[in-house]
């Protein structure tokens, strides 16, 4: 009852997309994902096939298209300059700008200055302090035992 699911990069995307196709999670935190495949026509991960070759798998794998299907509340963060084909900040803009119009329960989190990879310590501080608060939030807090 108190399970959420998190993920970076592709595994951002995961969550996102698990939160699309199950309701099996409290909340999600994504980090520097690419939640529309459509924004790379030409491949992703181990997907060779171009955009028109296989649009379902796109489609399917892209949960911005899905945004409409997310029950739970989904916390996004990601570095303003990343520079990762396929995970530029616009992607968890556009996700986030999605969720939003749709009346679901989002926050953004930009990194100033930060790429894919977290590396400032302050930058470390916020996304683990953010995580925390959302986890606290929608999990509830821990219990002492």
């Amino acid at each position: 009852t108190r399970i959420a699911v998190g993920g970076h990069s592709y595994g951002g995307a995961m969550v996102a997309n698990l939160l699309c196709h199950t309701n099996l999670f409290r909340c999600g935190i994504a980090r520097s994902g690419a939640h529309n495949r459509t924004l790379t026509p030409f491949g992703f991960q181990f997907e060779e096939r171009n955009l028109w070759e296989c649009p379902s798998v796109y489609y399917n794998m892209s949960p911005f298209l899905n945004a409409n299907k997310i029950q739970a509340p989904l916390l996004l963060i990601h570095g303003q300059d990343d520079k990762n084909p396929g995970t530029n900040s616009d992607q968890s803009d556009r996700m986030f700008k999605a969720l939003q119009g749709l009346g679901k329960t989002a926050k953004l989190v930009l990194l100033p200055k930060e790429g894919h990879a977290y590396k400032a310590r302050e930058s470390v501080l916020h996304v683990l302090a953010e995580s925390n608060e959302w986890l606290v939030k929608y999990c509830g807090p821990l219990e002492p035992t």
